[in-house]
């Protein structure tokens, strides 16, 4: 029996779902990809939400009269929002696979999710708020 804290042997078996090696390896998982979009936006409505809010920043963000650098800036942190989200998404989903009995442990993992997209948010709000305070008013 192996111990948790011991690395996987070489020989182990590994997930069918692994993926595998070579050109294919890129191919499929784009379209694994493009299918955490769909699915995303068809069942998370927070998802949509962020997903209006990083088009209409970015479009707001290339009129802006700031630097190249800033613009990238302002929509990498917009785009930063999706990226938690959609792993706030994957916790939940995971958490509601093993079980859908209220459980502390449930809790917490849901609510960490949640706290980084609180902070993500915070943080593009903040990088937003410095880039165009620096503009106008510096």
């Amino acid at each position: 029996m192996q111990n948790d804290n011991q690395p996987l042997e070489h020989n182990e078996e590994i997930s069918e779902f692994k993926s595998r090696s070579g050109f294919k390896r890129i191919f499929v998982a784009f379209f694994y990809s493009v299918d955490g979009f769909k699915s995303a936006w068809k069942a998370e409505h927070a998802f949509r939400q962020e997903m209006v809010l990083v088009v209409i920043g970015s479009i707001v963000a290339m009129f802006m009269p700031v630097s190249a650098f800033e613009k990238l800036v302002m929509i990498v942190m917009l785009l930063q929002i999706l990226v938690v989200e959609l792993i706030n998404s994957a916790i939940e989903a995971v958490v509601d696979r093993v079980s859908l009995k209220r459980h502390s442990l449930s809790k917490n993992a849901k609510d960490y999710g949640s706290a980084a997209v609180l902070l993500t948010l915070v943080m593009a709000i903040a990088t937003w708020v410095v880039i165009l305070f620096n503009r106008f008013f510096y």
